[in-house]
């Protein structure tokens, strides 16, 4: 990762910013109810105001759309530092509310620059299972979700995207047409944490446990509905 793509902290959203977030959140959301008939559940458990993280399960390069269908609000992800390398698509991203991540490491700078984008109250994209995984099991997550809003004090919210794998898995180079439900969980909250008191570890690890099973749930709930919606 660059230096200047590293050290870029999110700063609040330009009126043309949100409205390009507007534009294209629409046409994705259009497409994905075209193509593969997406349904959403509970979109209300989103917060309306105020920053939050969502956590969804992830089988597909297509899980950040479908993400992206489940508010109106412009979400911040994380992507991977190689989409930034060209000027044209980092200011494409950037202007969507991406930011890069160096996956090769602890990028202390994207943790730097999510920590911005919930501070400034925005919604927060974040895959805790860290990668693309297979089937139906939610094994052991990250860290950094449950890190982060056990650190600021914000709720994180779960998601179960079912559908998605056999739509464009690992081993796809072209999506298949197949039904997608997205079921967004209860929201979280993180221990309450005394003023200027440090985040304890195994603060992190019960909170991270207790997504674990709730995106478990929502997953296992939204693969049923998918499956059952396709026939």
């Amino acid at each position: 990762m660059t230096d200047g793509a590293a050290s870029s902290l999110p700063a609040p959203p330009r009126r043309w910013e949100l409205l390009a977030y507007a534009f294209v959140r629409g046409f994705v959301h259009l497409t994905c109810k075209l193509l593969w008939r997406i349904e959403v559940v509970h979109p209300e458990r989103v917060p309306a105001t105020g920053a939050c993280v969502l956590a969804p399960s992830h089988r597909s390069y297509l899980d950040t759309p479908f993400l992206a269908c489940v508010t109106r609000r412009r979400i911040r992800f994380m992507g991977k530092a190689e989409l930034w390398k060209y000027g044209w698509s980092a200011k494409f991203l950037s202007a969507l509310g991406g930011f890069p991540v160096d996956r090769s490491g602890a990028d202390r700078a994207a943790l730097r620059a999510a920590q911005a984008a919930l501070e400034g109250g925005e919604p927060l994209g974040m895959f805790p299972e860290g990668t693309r995984r297979n089937g139906p099991v939610i094994e052991e997550l990250h860290h950094g979700v449950a890190f982060l809003a056990a650190r600021l004090g914000v709720p994180v919210v779960p998601v179960g995207i079912g559908g998605s794998e056999t739509i464009l898995a690992r081993d796809r180079k072209m999506p298949r047409l197949n039904r997608v439900v997205v079921i967004v969980g209860e929201p979280i909250q993180p221990p309450v944490r005394p003023p200027g008191a440090s985040v304890r570890r195994g603060d992190v690890a019960a909170l991270t446990e207790q997504l674990r099973a709730a995106v478990q749930k929502l997953f296992d709930e939204a693969e049923a509905a998918a499956s059952s919606r396709a026939t």
